[in-house]
C-alpha cells in the first residue's frame, strides 16, 4: 500500500454548468434488461471504463465524476439489477451481482476496463477483479462495502432487524410510504454526504425524482432488503474458511488499485478503506477528512484527480499536469 497520487486540478475540465444525467440505453444480459448510461470519451485515446453504484443508488451517482474524466475514459454506468431502471433479479447476493457485471463486460467486448465501484459496487468489483483479472485494467474502490465486524454501528443499523422478519419487504415499503420523497431524499443525503451543502439544487431535485420512481416500482423494497441481506451474508462469510471470503478475494487482485474513503462515512466503517488497501497487493490509498460515503458525488474533482494520478502512473491516458503523492495515514 502506498499513498495515492493527485494530479493537478488543471488537468480536469473547468467547472461549468451542472450537467444533466448522461443518455441511457437498454442492454439485454441473460434475458434481463440492464439500464446503462454512457459518458462517451471526448478524445480518441479515451479508454473503456465501467462505473458501479452502491446500495439504493443508480447510474446517476456518477454524472459529474464521469464527465470530469471523459477526456481519458469512455465510461458506462449501469443500474444494478433491481435498482434504477434495470430489471429485478431472482438473487441479490454479491456473487449474483458480480456474475451479472462479468456478463455485461464480456458482452460489451471492449477489452479490459477501468472498473470503478462505490460501496456495494466496490464489493462487487472486488469479486470481479479477483476472479476475472483479464477483464480489468485498473480498479478504483470508493468507500467499498467490504466486511467489518459490527454493521449495526452504521446508518443501516435500524434496518438490519427487518432481515429476520417474514415479509420484511412489505414492512419496508410501508415505512417508505410514510415519508414524502422530499423527506426520504433528505435522509439519504444526510446518510451519504459529509456536508450536504455540497449537493446542488439540481442534484437534490434528481434525487427526489429517483425516490419517486422507487414508489412506483413494486420490486424495489425486495431488491433493497435482498441486497442488504446479501451484504450481511458476505460479512459473515468473510471470517469463515472458504473461497468466498471477500478479504481472500481482495488479496488475489492483481490490477493496480486506488482505494478512497471518507472519514465522515456513516454507512461503512471509516477504517475499512485502509484495510482494503492493505489487503490488495498493488494499492494506493486516499483518505478524505470531512467527506462521507459517496466521495465521487461530494468531491468529484478531488476523486477524479486521484484517478488521473493512478492512470498516469500505470501509463493510461492521464494528460498533463502536476502530480504529488499523498501519504496514507499511519
Amino acid at each position: 500500500m502506498k499513498g495515492a497520487i493527485l494530479a493537478g486540478d488543471d488537468v480536469l475540465p473547468p467547472d461549468g454548468a451542472v450537467p444533466p444525467p448522461w443518455p441511457a440505453r437498454r442492454v439485454m444480459i441473460d434475458g434481463a434488461m440492464l439500464h446503462v448510461r454512457d459518458t462517451p470519451g471526448a478524445t480518441p485515446a479515451a479508454e473503456p471504463a465501467v462505473y458501479v453504484h452502491g446500495l439504493g443508488g443508480s447510474s446517476q451517482n456518477w454524472t459529474d465524476f464521469a464527465g470530469l474524466l471523459a477526456d481519458r475514459l469512455d465510461g458506462q454506468a449501469m443500474d444494478l439489477p433491481g435498482f434504477g431502471y434495470s430489471d429485478p433479479s431472482p438473487r441479490y447476493s454479491i456473487a449474483a451481482f458480480a456474475d451479472k457485471l462479468t456478463g455485461y463486460l464480456e458482452a460489451a467486448g471492449r477489452g479490459p476496463v477501468h472498473l470503478i465501484g462505490n460501496s456495494l459496487g466496490g464489493s462487487i468489483c472486488v469479486r470481479v477483479a479477483a476472479l476475472r483479472p483479464d477483464l480489468i485494467r485498473t480498479l478504483t474502490l470508493i468507500s467499498p462495502a467490504m466486511p467489518f465486524l459490527d454493521p449495526r454501528r452504521t446508518a443501516q443499523g435500524p434496518v438490519l432487524p427487518l432481515l429476520a422478519l417474514p415479509r420484511a419487504d412489505r414492512l419496508l415499503a410501508w415505512g417508505m410510504a410514510r415519508l414524502t420523497p422530499e423527506q426520504m431524499a433528505q435522509q439519504v443525503l444526510l446518510a451519504c454526504f459529509g456536508d450536504t451543502t455540497k449537493v446542488s439544487p439540481q442534484r437534490r431535485a434528481e434525487a427526489i425524482e429517483e425516490i419517486k420512481l422507487r414508489y412506483t416500482v413494486e420490486h424495489y423494497a425486495k431488491a433493497y432488503l435482498g441486497t442488504l441481506r446479501g451484504l450481511v451474508s458476505s460479512f459473515l462469510r468473510a471470517y469463515l474458511p472458504g473461497v468466498n471470503s471477500q478479504w481472500r478475494l481482495a488479496a488475489r487482485i492483481t490490477a493496480p488499485t486506488l482505494v478512497i474513503g471518507g472519514l465522515k462515512d456513516e454507512l461503512v466503517d471509516p477504517r475499512v478503506p485502509a484495510q482494503v488497501a492493505r489487503a490488495i497487493p498493488d494499492s494506493r490509498l486516499l483518505i478524505l477528512p470531512g467527506v462521507g460515503h459517496v466521495a465521487q458525488m461530494e468531491v468529484p474533482r478531488l476523486v477524479a484527480r486521484a484517478v488521473v494520478g493512478m492512470l498516469a502512473e500505470v501509463g493510461a491516458p492521464a494528460g498533463r499536469g502536476a502530480e504529488r503523492p499523498l501519504s496514507p495515514p499511519g
